[in-house]
């Protein structure tokens, strides 16, 4: 990925937040069967306290994706995650105004993590991750859906036709491009312009005002 100093996010706690809140990863292999790429949502797990580890993913594939196989036959993979992101049209700068020399441009936070893929089919590892995904996106729900739910036999069933991918993290990247290589007055024009257009809350104007006070992620 291409990280000028400017843009480029090393904070652990940063990429993890990010991976956590977006977890539906771009998963990339190279493999017998050539270039291939799923949409997955995937489980961060943090490595353990005191080591130099990066921690690992985890997810799922349905049985009758080829991935899976490829993914047993390489040595690394990737993964990518997609944050906020937005258009920034060149008539919110304040240099538009004065010089007229400005270009659109695009906004996003992302992640790229690349790693040792390990295929696992354990239903006792595999019960345990369909468990996991769901609690951590049905937790903040008022009446939250558990796999104990729904009928064992039928859970059973489910677990047999998928496979469970694990990869320990090597390295990890992180990408956030927030107008930092704009001027002040050029990021407030940023911010009030995603603002009019997102709402108070809009991600991208939080992060693009963050990134201008040099605040962290």
């Amino acid at each position: 990925m291409y990280e000028p100093p400017h843009f480029r996010e090393d904070d652990p706690a940063a990429l993890a937040a990010l991976v956590r809140a977006h977890p539906l990863g771009l998963l990339v292999s190279a493999g017998p069967g050539g270039l291939l790429a799923n949409p997955i949502p995937f489980l961060l797990d943090a490595a353990p306290a005191g080591t130099q580890a990066h921690g690992t993913l985890r997810a799922h594939l349905a049985r009758p994706n080829p991935q899976w196989r490829d993914l047993a036959a390489v040595e690394e993979c990737l993964c990518v995650f997609q944050g906020p992101q937005a258009y920034v049209t060149p008539s919110w700068y304040a240099t538009k105004r004065e010089t007229g020399r400005v270009v659109p441009t695009w906004n996003y936070a992302t992640v790229q993590v690349w790693g040792r893929p390990r295929v696992v089919e354990d239903a006792g590892w595999l019960r345990r991750q369909i468990e996991d995904l769901t609690a951590a996106r049905e937790a903040a729900r008022p009446e939250p859906w558990a796999v104990s739910d729904a009928p064992e036999a039928f859970t059973e069933a489910q677990i047999r036709g998928i496979v469970g991918v694990e990869v320990a993290i090597t390295r990890i990247a992180g990408k956030w491009k927030m107008s930092q290589n704009r001027s002040e007055a050029d990021r407030a024009g940023v911010v009030a312009g995603l603002t009019g257009e997102g709402g108070p809350a809009d991600p991208v104007a939080a992060l693009v005002a963050r990134a201008g006070a040099g605040t962290p992620r």
